[in-house]
């Protein structure tokens, strides 16, 4: 791991100051996506969901009790509280 230059040790530093900002961007985007997608790209998008918010360490019982109901409207609601931590 040591044979990165200064420079790319700069990008990664960047990249993981910047993480819950650039995962907020993703989930937006999802959110987005959801309400436009039907039948099996809804359900893979579902999954990206769940996996955005694990890495953003969301409580647990949150992320299951959003995947029982799919809802976009409890994602948007996420969202802002996401954006209301930041």
């Amino acid at each position: 791991m040591s044979d990165h230059t200064p420079y790319q040790k700069k990008i990664i530093d960047r990249y993981y100051r910047n993480f819950d900002a650039i995962a907020f961007q993703r989930l937006s985007e999802l959110a987005s996506d959801l309400y436009l997608a039907e039948g099996k790209q809804k359900d893979r998008l579902w999954k990206r969901v769940e996996d955005a918010l694990r890495k953003v360490e969301f409580p647990e019982s949150r992320i299951v009790h959003l995947m029982e109901r799919r809802d976009p409207q409890l994602l948007v609601g996420i969202l802002k509280e996401l954006d209301g931590k930041s």
